[in-house]
């Protein structure tokens, strides 16, 4: 065996869907012996029952040797499943190869065999080679009498008759075919068969030209895999619903019956490929119920299990389709085989074997088989959850449902889920006292981790049934519980406003705005949170709320993991010698609500930092960490020429990067009271001022849209979060920054 059929068999033992192993195998099997290759082939259409390739590889191998009867039985286990027309014409010619010496006999016979082909795949798009063959087939048979003439002659009008309303690729050819066909025997009734099927012809032709769009989406050399969400296969998908829709529209507008025909002829040739599509099974199984027989319908229900076995979904579609016509043991066989080893599965079917006994069975064989399955190893809670209330709304007996989750209690009293369903039960008889004690039963046992939905539950049955004081002392005992209060946590346990509104919603009704509402959430989250002692991990994740943080504690935690030297923010202000006034901050600009002065200190910074911070998305809620936008600016590399040196606020900055590559730094401009940038000396040093290009204003970016609050507190927290960085003094530098104070200003 060669290197790529020992590779392909070595990828199919791990992966049976691999489709590049298979191909291997089936082209290695080509140069095999055929006692060789028989193995191969079945393994491989044990997996790809529906590929006609494989098949058509398969019976050809049979054919080579003239083995008739191996090939017959080939042909027997999948003609009727795969309609593809390359495998029937095989089949056409194997029929006529074993019937041609026959004589009469084996003409009749080999005609019957076309009919049977036809009948199948006679309205396949490329059925057109097959309609001709047939034609020809019929014109060469032999005649003796008239009468065999004239039979002959109305057998094949019937057949161009079929041909012509059938849209196929050589519809055109058959129109052709068939007028000369008539105008030979006799142009008077030519003419007026004709002009009948002219109509019928050209609505072929149309729905034709229509179908071609949409079987070209299609590939038809895919072999049906179980689908695992890649592009192909939906896209696959999608071409086969699509065509399936444009059929069941009945575009040509023929008869019911021979669109139904079209229609399930497409399903089955879907079926080649969408073989691991329960969804496809289902629609096609449903049809069938529908518009042909539930007959049918239970048949390709059997199929469709036959090639997914596992799929719950599909054995319960079966067994209602079973139950909806009266067959009850059957369906009943169909739930006795859901049942099986898995908790989870084996407990919704114990709870739908128990629905589908009482509707068919009765009350009491329904009460006889839970009694069995409750006392199953595997039986979970959901089936007392599901007879209790069975019980209790469909043979309206509160006893009985009462008793049932008495005895429920006994197994589940660790299960969160299922007290609440007892408690929803109790709520329902308006029984507040037996409410309340299972809550104290079951929170007396429940451990912390496991309380919470029952804590909450409990405070809304209060909220419902108590009255103030048992409101208020249930919430005090649930924040108890859950927060593991000590002395030093104390405020965890301290009302918050947002409690109060908790209180106070009812359903989707809320004493607050949502915006108040995420407000609230926010603080009471931070109240939590600034207790806290915050780790590495916590900084680094970019937590939102700690950007209201005290920008110092920030800034200490994070330059010791990150070992980034940061500039006292808290000192850094924007001077101006000629302005006595308060000096116009971010936080001026935001808090005033002066947008027109934060689109100013925009115009004020660097191009390219002012198209950063332009651009940033629109976030609704809490403003990003600094921190976190810190990080990804300091990713940007640095201008050339820039250096790692250090200097502080007395020394004089120069580089020979371009300020409008600047964008680890903060912006080198001061604004004047006209809106420009200019640049001054900084402290210390002397010299005249020399004033800016005026071309400089024109290139510098400008904000065109008034930008949110959302965005000012961004660029408020991107403004204090960086420090200064020199940029070049040049023709297009823009000033550089007047610190008060002595720091270190870090150039990274």
């Amino acid at each position: 065996m060669s290197e790529d059929s020992k590779q392909g068999g070595d990828v199919a033992n791990t992966d049976i869907y691999n489709v590049e192993a298979a191909e291997i195998l089936a082209n290695e099997a080509l140069l095999l012996p055929l006692y060789e290759a028989v193995p191969i082939y079945e393994q491989l259409l044990s997996t790809f029952p529906t590929s006609a390739k494989f098949w058509k590889q398969y019976v050809e191998a049979y054919m080579a040797i003239n083995n008739d009867e191996a090939t017959k039985q080939i042909f027997s286990r999948c003609l009727l499943n795969c309609l593809q027309i390359s495998l029937w014409r095989c089949y056409i010619r194997f029929i006529r190869k074993v019937n041609d010496k026959k004589g009469s006999e084996g003409l009749e016979e080999t005609r019957k065999a076309f009919d049977f082909m036809l009948s199948y795949v006679g309205s396949d798009i490329s059925a057109g080679p097959v309609w001709m063959e047939y034609i020809t087939f019929l014109k060469s048979m032999p005649v003796v009498t008239a009468q065999e003439e004239s039979q002959r002659m109305i057998s094949v009008r019937k057949i161009y008759q079929k041909a012509i309303v059938t849209p196929t690729h050589h519809i055109e050819q058959l129109w052709k075919d068939y007028e000369n066909f008539e105008n030979s025997i006799n142009r008077a009734l030519a003419k007026g068969l004709l002009s009948e099927y002219q109509p019928k012809y050209n609505s072929a032709r149309a729905v034709y030209r229509e179908r071609k769009k949409y079987i070209d989406e299609i590939d038809w050399n895919m072999l049906a895999v179980p689908p695992k969400g890649s592009f192909k296969e939906e896209q696959q998908c999608i071409a086969w619903k699509r065509l399936l829709a444009f059929e069941k529209a009945n575009p040509q507008r023929i008869d019911s019956s021979s669109s139904n025909r079209r229609i399930t002829f497409t399903y089955e040739q879907c079926m080649m490929f969408m073989y691991h599509y329960p969804d496809i099974w289902y629609d096609y199984a449903t049809w069938l119920s529908k518009n042909t027989s539930l007959d049918s319908a239970a048949k390709v229900f059997q199929r469709a299990l036959k090639a997914l076995p596992d799929s719950a979904p599909l054995k319960y579609a079966y067994a209602e389709l079973e139950e909806s016509r009266g067959a009850i043991q059957p369906a009943k066989k169909i739930y006795e085989s859901l049942i099986d080893n898995n908790a989870s599965v084996t407990s919704l079917a114990h709870i739908q074997f128990i629905k589908f006994l009482r509707r068919t069975e009765g009350i009491e064989v329904a009460r006889k088989y839970f009694l069995d399955a409750q006392k199953l190893s595997n039986c979970t809670y959901h089936v007392f959850v599901a007879y209790a209330m069975m019980a209790f709304c469909l043979d309206k007996d509160v006893k009985l449902a009462h008793n049932v989750f008495e005895a429920g209690l006994k197994k589940f009293m660790n299960e969160p889920g299922y007290i609440l369903e007892y408690a929803d039960f109790l709520c329902r008889l308006n029984d507040d006292r037996n409410v309340r004690a299972l809550f104290e039963r079951a929170l007396s046992l429940l451990p912390p981790e496991n309380s919470e939905e029952v804590w909450k539950q409990f405070a809304k049955f209060e909220q419902t049934y108590g009255d103030l004081a048992s409101i208020l002392k249930v919430e005090q005992r649930r924040k108890e519980a859950l927060s593991g209060a000590g002395e030093e946590d104390s405020s965890a346990l301290e009302s918050t406003l947002h409690d109060v509104v908790s209180r106070y919603n009812f359903m989707d009704l809320w004493p607050c705005s949502s915006k108040e509402l995420d407000h609230l959430a926010r603080q009471e989250w931070l109240a939590r949170t600034i207790d806290k002692k915050a780790d590495k991990s916590f900084l680094l994740n970019g937590t939102n709320a700690l950007a209201k943080v005290s920008m110092g504690q920030v800034s200490k935690v994070y330059s010791q993991s990150a070992k980034i030297s940061y500039p006292d923010t808290s000192r850094m202000v924007i001077y101006d010698p000629r302005q006595t006034n308060e000096l116009p901050t971010f936080s001026n600009s935001i808090d005033s609500g002066n947008y027109k002065r934060a689109d100013d200190i925009l115009k004020s910074v660097s191009p390219a930092l002012a198209a950063f911070i332009t651009n940033l998305p629109a976030v609704e809620g809490p403003y990003p960490d600094v921190d976190v936008v810190l990080s990804i600016l300091l990713q940007y590399s640095t201008p050339a020429g820039t250096t790692g040196k250090t200097y502080s606020n007395q020394q004089a900055v120069s580089f020979a990067g371009p300020s409008t590559s600047d964008l680890s730094g903060s912006s080198k401009t001061r604004l004047n009271p006209n809106g420009s940038s200019r640049r001054y000396p900084r402290e210390g040093h002397s010299g005249i001022r020399k004033d800016i290009d005026r071309q400089e204003d024109d290139e510098v970016t400008t904000v065109q849209s008034r930008p949110l609050p959302r965005d000012m507190f961004r660029i408020r927290q991107i403004q204090k979060s960086r420090g200064p960085t020199a940029s070049q003094t040049g023709s297009a530098a823009s000033a550089g920054s007047a610190f008060s104070g002595d720091q270190s200003l870090s150039t990274d």
